[in-house]
Order: C-alpha cells, then sequence, then structure tokens
C-alpha cells in the first residue's frame, strides 16, 4: 500500500481538449473544462463509483511545487486540510441570510463571513459572495452541499439556480513561522503583515476556527476562488448555448437554409447579449481587481497569485472569442432571414401588383374598351348614314 506521501509524489496530471458537450459525451470537469487523473490509491477506494473529476489548473499541473511542505511536517505546521468552493446559482442576495446563519456572522466586504460553522465532527468558516459561491474553509464537500441546502436555499436567497452545481477545491496548512502564500497547490497561512487601512478589518472579530490575523488574506483567497468558479459556472452554460447551435452549419450545408426561425434566432442572439454583458458589464467583472485591493497590496498580491494560477484572464478572454464566434455565426445567418424575407417580400408585391392590374381590368375594362374602340365604331356608323342620305 502507498503511503499518503508517496501517492502524492506520483500525481500525474493530464490535459483534454476543450470540446462541446452533448447528451451521450462524458461530461467535462467542472472548472476550465479539463480533467486530472486520480491516482491509483483514489481509483481503487472509489471503484464502486466513478469519483467527480476535479480541475486541471496550474494549481494542479504545479502540485509538485508543494510537495516539500507535504512531505515535511513540523512541529508549529497543522495538518492539511480542505478549501471547498460550490456554485450552485447565479447570484445570492445575502440580505435573505441573516436569519438562518450564526448571530456571529457579518458582512466582510463584497462577503459575508461565517466565523464558525458546525459541520458534525468538524467545524469550519464560511464565507459566502454575491456572485452564487461558498467558500469553506476546513470543509468538505458534503459539508457545503449541507449549508447550501439547509441556509441559502431555505433562505431562497438564489437568484437563476444553476441546472449542475460547480465546484473547486484545494487545501491549505496553518504554521505561524512561514510567510502566508500559495504554493503550488496549497495555500499557507502564516504571517500576514497588517493592513495598510484600519478599517479594512471590521473592529471586534467574533470568535473563529482560524486566528483573525489571516482573516483578510483568507478573504482574498477567497475572492479569487469565488470568482473562479462563478466563471466555470459561466463556462457551462455559454458551452450547452454553443452546442445548441452546433448544427446550425451543418443545416446550411445540407439544406441551404439555417434551421432556425426569426424568432428563435433574435431569442438566441438575446442569450449571447446575455452572456456577454454578464461577463464584462456586471459589477462582479472576471478580469479586474477589486476595488478593496488598490490600497492593499499585500492582499492584492494574494488574490493575484491565486486568480493567475487559476488563469482567470486567459479563460475571460476564451470565453470572450467564443462568444464573437457564435455572434458572427448568428450574425450571417441573421442577414440570410433577411435576404430570404426580402426575397418574399418582392414576391409578394409583385403578386400585389398582378392582383391590382386583375382588379383593375375587371372593373374598368368595359369602360377602357369603349375609350379605345367606341369611337372608331361610331365613325364608321356616321360614315355609312352619310353616304345613304
Amino acid at each position: 500500500m502507498y503511503s499518503a506521501n508517496s501517492l502524492r509524489s506520483q500525481l500525474s496530471f493530464c490535459r483534454i481538449n476543450h470540446f462541446l458537450r452533448s447528451p451521450v459525451s462524458i461530461r467535462p470537469c467542472t472548472i476550465n473544462s479539463r480533467v486530472f487523473c486520480r491516482t491509483f490509491a483514489q481509483a481503487a477506494e472509489s471503484s464502486a463509483k466513478p469519483p467527480k473529476p476535479k480541475a486541471s489548473t496550474p494549481l494542479r499541473r504545479a502540485a509538485a511545487a508543494s510537495l516539500p511542505i507535504r512531505a515535511n511536517p513540523t512541529p508549529t505546521r497543522s495538518t492539511i486540510q480542505p478549501v471547498f468552493t460550490l456554485a450552485t446559482a447565479e447570484k445570492y442576495l445575502l440580505s435573505r441570510l441573516p436569519g438562518h446563519i450564526p448571530q456571529t456572522s457579518q458582512i466582510l466586504h463584497e462577503a459575508l463571513w461565517v466565523p464558525k460553522w458546525n459541520a458534525g465532527d468538524t467545524e469550519g468558516e464560511i464565507f459566502v459572495f454575491a456572485n452564487g459561491t461558498i467558500v469553506c474553509w476546513g470543509l468538505g464537500e458534503d459539508a457545503a452541499e449541507k449549508f447550501a441546502s439547509e441556509v441559502i436555499s431555505n433562505a431562497k436567497a438564489e437568484i437563476a439556480p444553476l441546472a449542475e452545481t460547480e465546484t473547486e477545491d484545494l487545501e491549505f496548512v496553518t504554521d505561524p513561522t512561514e510567510k502566508t502564500r500559495l504554493q503550488g497547490d496549497l495555500i499557507i497561512l502564516g504571517q500576514t503583515p497588517p493592513p495598510e487601512s484600519a478599517e479594512a478589518v471590521p473592529a471586534n472579530l467574533p470568535p473563529s476556527v482560524l486566528p483573525h490575523e489571516t482573516l483578510l488574506a483568507r478573504y482574498a483567497f477567497s475572492q479569487a476562488l469565488s470568482r473562479s468558479t462563478a466563471l466555470s459556472a459561466f463556462e457551462t452554460s455559454l458551452d450547452k448555448y454553443l452546442y445548441s447551435m452546433a448544427g446550425l452549419p451543418e443545416s446550411l450545408i445540407q439544406t441551404g437554409k439555417p434551421g432556425l426561425g426569426r424568432v428563435t434566432l433574435v431569442k438566441k442572439l438575446g442569450e449571447l447579449l446575455k452572456f456577454r454583458q454578464g461577463l464584462n458589464l456586471n459589477r462582479e467583472n472576471f478580469s479586474d481587481t477589486p476595488d478593496f485591493y488598490w490600497a492593499e497590496p499585500v492582499l492584492e498580491s494574494y488574490f493575484n497569485s491565486l486568480s493567475n494560477a487559476l488563469e482567470m484572464r486567459a479563460r475571460t478572454r476564451s470565453v470572450n472569442d467564443k462568444i464573437t464566434y457564435a455572434a458572427e455565426v448568428q450574425s450571417v445567418l441573421r442577414q440570410l432571414l433577411t435576404e430570404t424575407s426580402a426575397h418574399r417580400m418582392e414576391l409578394i408585391i409583385i403578386i400585389l401588383i398582378a392582383v391590382e392590374v386583375v382588379i383593375c381590368l375587371i372593373r374598368d375594362g368595359p369602360e377602357l374598351w369603349e375609350m379605345a374602340f367606341g369611337k372608331a365604331e361610331h365613325k364608321k356608323v356616321d360614315a355609312k348614314e352619310t353616304l345613304l342620305s
């Protein structure tokens, strides 16, 4: 049997090409549309039920950087604990949660901070963000899902619930002799410089599971994880949308027609505009650094280190490129529908003109006949009468 450390040292990761989901395809992973290989021990333990694939981000690919910390425990270092992120909706109404969470909970900048949450045998802290995600420190997937069902759902705080939840998980340790940082795929909570502004930390902090000294560092890491998971949910929705539009080029090749009516196409275009608005124009922008960190360079470094490792900017550009491509396809289809409609209108106008001509002939035909040929006949009759006289 392999030891835990040897198993970690034997972790190998693999990437797969990004592809559109189909009803019969194997579902890609929830974050950044990639999966990584499990260890032999994990596969053996879960042979009855295949494990849910995790994300393959630079954190996973750089896991070797955390091996010195994992393989060499020290007396001052805590055990390795999970950091689990769960997204269940596009947005949360945080104002609906206070009656459903401990009274010691309070707003911490852009999150609702729950300093202590008891999940059976374990206790951890939770950050709830308005972008529809929760970040749990010291708690695993089961505890996060229980919090979402017992608190978020009961409070009716979800806006536009996701059809399928998105998750991301990391690990952390506490060590007062180390500097707070991200090393590989492991967050180390240790020595953290005090904030530049005294207003950065609320006064009279309640007791919490983890040290108050690293509260803002945990908040910065949590916000980066929150954005990544929310972006992953966005990517999943966009992939489903692109899959629904994937048959249009083939329809043009086979039939010469787009296969969508004008109303349906306009609705699809509205969905596309909503995607772009959600990605770039909402308050929760995926590529910009929150204003709070402008005055806190140390916290900004924590936030940016994890955001860069999660490829936030690259993934945002990729999503924008997909939206641009889909918009170009729909623009071509809209032009085809416009040309088809214009051709149909021309035929209708020609038919209406022909009908109008027929109606005129029926209504004014005798009079026109009289005007055209009646005078000549009258002249012939007058000539005959003159000759006879």
